[in-house]
């Protein structure tokens, strides 16, 4: 009896044995080959489903799925492609103090996103204080050429000796109760004679031959697929701009008849062939004010260095307008490059967008924005605006304007 319960038991326990090994292999995998990660299951739902999925394939492929990473996880990234091709002998410039340094770090991230991180074009800092170690730190990390910093002779951001310091101050008061922006700034003033008539005298400056003007908080909005400063070599150009305007008539009251003064006393350095049509409309009696936004310049500092340009800058600076009353920049060079320069050696980058408090350019054609993967909005597009003078520049150069302006005309 004793022996048949015994061999009962093994029956049992060996029928146990195979429902076990018969379960494992009947879940085993189809053909025997392991699940090894997502997407061979995504692979096997499909194929037992007879279908396909396009999107886990895009997501989950299994020569590039990785886990997701935790923070930090710094990607390995290769660096940007370099443009092929010589440079030229340019850099940017920018006037700044310690104090914008995260407004400059803004504008360097936008020129080097849109442009300068495939050409490595250094970037000049000049300053009338000594640039800290925090500036140069940030700034030489998002710079991808050289970064030189220079500090501003004191002779050039001062009071020169036959400037009338109580009249000038007077001025200033006026120009307070008048309201007058920066109209009671001793500092603006400095700025605008320093980038009027010296930026492109500082010995750093000296290395070179092109420059392209970067102001704090300046934003570009579209691709920029080729060497600015090679496009302004090769097609003959000294100047460009991207926005023009009317000064306020309040801060230059005087300014053309100092320019009339000059031209009486240089004729020789009037070019014949000029954009005299530009700024003014009366065959130069009169200013009519427009002007070349010069925040936004890319242009030949040979022909600042010329003695034409030294000449015309050292006549008005004679004059005093630049603490009598409050002569900016802009109109400064926009009437030497209209006098001074022939009509073809003016250029507007109408494919170079660009922003700088209140005003935008944005490219003018919906082909240029989306070819340029711009992200400006049309609508603000300052050219055909009635204060602009974008229109007069196209006008008086018998030039066509872009396609599509007159829907952004307002």
């Amino acid at each position: 009896m004793a022996g048949s319960q015994r061999y009962v038991r093994y029956i049992l326990l060996a029928f146990l044995c195979l429902t076990i090994v018969y379960f494992f292999t009947s879940s085993a995998p189809i053909r025997g080959t392991p699940l090894t990660n997502a997407s061979d299951v995504i692979k096997e739902q499909e194929a037992n489903a007879g279908g396909s999925s396009s999107q886990a394939h895009l997501s989950l492929d299994k020569d590039t799925y990785t886990q997701p990473g935790t923070s930090p996880n710094t990607p390995n990234t290769l660096p940007y492609e370099s443009a092929e091709g010589p440079r030229m002998n340019a850099t940017f410039v920018t006037l700044a103090r310690n104090s914008d340094i995260w407004e400059i770090a803004k504008s360097i991230r936008h020129v080097e996103d849109r442009f300068n991180r495939r050409y490595n074009y250094d970037w000049v800092f000049l300053n009338d204080q000594e640039f800290d170690d925090n500036f140069k730190k940030i700034t030489t990390s998002l710079v991808s050429g050289k970064t030189k910093y220079g500090t501003i002779p004191k002779e050039h951001w001062s009071f020169p000796e036959w400037i009338d310091q109580s009249k000038a101050e007077k001025v200033r008061e006026d120009m307070k109760a008048k309201k007058i922006i920066y109209g009671d700034s001793v500092s603006y003033r400095h700025m605008c004679r320093y980038e009027s008539g010296f930026f492109f005298r500082h010995p750093l400056m000296l290395d070179y031959e092109w420059y392209w003007r970067v102001e704090p908080s300046v934003e570009l909005y579209c691709d920029i697929h080729y060497d600015t400063f090679k496009f302004m070599a090769d097609h003959g150009k000294k100047y460009s701009f991207v926005i023009s305007l009317y000064e306020y008539v309040e801060t230059i009251p005087t300014l053309w008849d100092s320019v009339k003064g000059f031209m009486a006393k240089f004729p020789q350095h009037l070019e014949k062939d000029n954009t005299m049509g530009f700024v003014s409309d009366d065959g130069g009696s009169t200013y009519n004010h427009c002007h070349f936004w010069s925040n936004f310049e890319i242009g030949n500092l040979n022909w600042l260095r010329s003695q034409a340009y030294i000449d015309y800058f050292n006549h008005l600076d004679r004059d005093g307008g630049f603490f009598y009353e409050r002569w900016g920049d802009a109109p400064v060079h926009s009437i030497a490059a209209s006098l001074m320069l022939k009509k073809e050696e003016i250029h507007f980058f109408n494919d170079i967008a660009y922003y700088h408090v209140p005003f935008t350019h944005c490219p003018t054609g919906e082909e240029t924005r989306l070819k340029l993967k711009c992200h400006c909005n049309p609508k603000d597009n300052f050219d055909w605006n009635g204060y602009s003078c974008t229109s007069r520049f196209f006008d008086v150069n018998g030039m066509q304007k872009p396609e599509g302006y007159e829907k952004e005309q307002h």
